[in-house]
């Protein structure tokens, strides 16, 4: 199927990737803090750009993991702990978390690979300017929101009722849920905001979109939904309700469809930032970079299960076909 390059824009045009990798000649080793609410395997791309650049894990680079495993309130803990141990850099990857260590440090460096909302939710002044000691890269969240929607009703026959799954305790979140509600506004479709805080509250969510039986779901991405995608791809497939995703991950997983960026990509430039830091770079001094290409990606095995006829000719718009 098709594959498009992704370029990622930062606020004054388009960021390049680095050509040729220099690698480091200092003895230093370094330390690098990750914090998240659990493992994923795009953040090994990360490391995979890393390695290239010179920082090789066990070599000269130490990583701090800390997991919050579907516990947001950990993340100050996690945050003060980092100061503590000194790290020279701090990964994160999801806001929560990155508010938890702006709130907790203003010197140590702080990069998101794919920040959501970061202007909207407070992480940072702008894109073209960050401000302060975190920058990275972020989603277009009201392009994709518009597309999702527009998606869903391009495919699902009589679509007019979508449930919407979403963390309300992630701040950066209600950007993308005022988005997505002004793209079903504009075509005729019905939201019900089905809301969950944490872990315990994804069944009670699943009870509530049984029982109003929407046409079909959307789920707004963020590190707790990601943490729980096979039991919500899983609440989907009993259901036989179409739903619409925002990475590849979920669909590989058995999820019907995604649009937005590819993560692992954006976490491999996640290591342009770390390399820049380290560097001597200020974050302040490094725009957030945005995506500018995304892709779609379909599984026709679960469309099928679902009983559900993918248009031809949608199917061949897109960058990944599962079959």
């Amino acid at each position: 199927m098709k594959r498009r390059d992704f370029i990622f824009l930062a606020a004054g045009g388009v960021a390049a990737w680095p050509i040729s990798a220099q690698a480091q000649t200092s003895n230093k080793v370094w330390r690098m803090g990750l914090i998240a609410h659990g493992y994923e395997s795009f953040y090994d791309a990360l490391f995979e750009g890393l390695r290239p650049l010179g920082y090789v894990v066990g070599k000269n680079l130490v990583v701090e993991r800390r997991f919050a495993e579907g516990h947001p309130e950990r993340f100050a803990d996690f945050a003060a702990e980092m100061v503590r141990l000194k790290v020279d850099v701090i990964v994160v990857t999801t806001t929560p978390a990155a508010l938890a260590v702006k709130k907790a440090t203003t010197t140590i460096p702080i990069v998101f690979p794919n920040a959501i909302s970061p202007v909207e939710s407070g992480v940072v002044a702008s894109l073209a300017n960050p401000g302060g000691n975190i920058t990275g890269g972020a989603a277009q969240t009201a392009i994709l929101s518009t597309k999702r929607v527009a998606i869903l009703k391009e495919v699902v026959p009589g679509f007019s009722r979508a449930a919407v799954l979403w963390d309300v305790a992630n701040p950066a979140l209600a950007y993308p849920w005022k988005e997505t509600q002004i793209a079903a506004s504009a075509l005729g479709v019905t939201l019900q905001s089905k809301e969950v805080r944490n872990a315990d509250d994804i069944n009670a969510a699943f009870a509530a979109i049984a029982q109003d039986q929407p046409d079909a779901f959307i789920v707004l991405q963020d590190a707790l939904t990601l943490q729980h995608r096979k039991e919500i791809i899983d609440f989907a497939a009993q259901r036989r309700l179409p739903g619409m995703f925002a990475a590849k991950e979920w669909v590989v997983a058995g999820g019907l469809m995604s649009y937005g960026e590819n993560l692992a990509e954006m976490y491999r430039r996640g290591a342009y930032f770390v390399d820049m830091i380290l560097k001597g770079a200020k974050p302040a001094d490094l725009p957030v970079e945005q995506v500018t290409k995304f892709e779609l990606v379909l599984n026709l095995r679960t469309a099928k299960a679902m009983g559900l006829t993918i248009p031809a000719t949608f199917v061949a718009t897109a960058d990944e076909v599962i079959e």
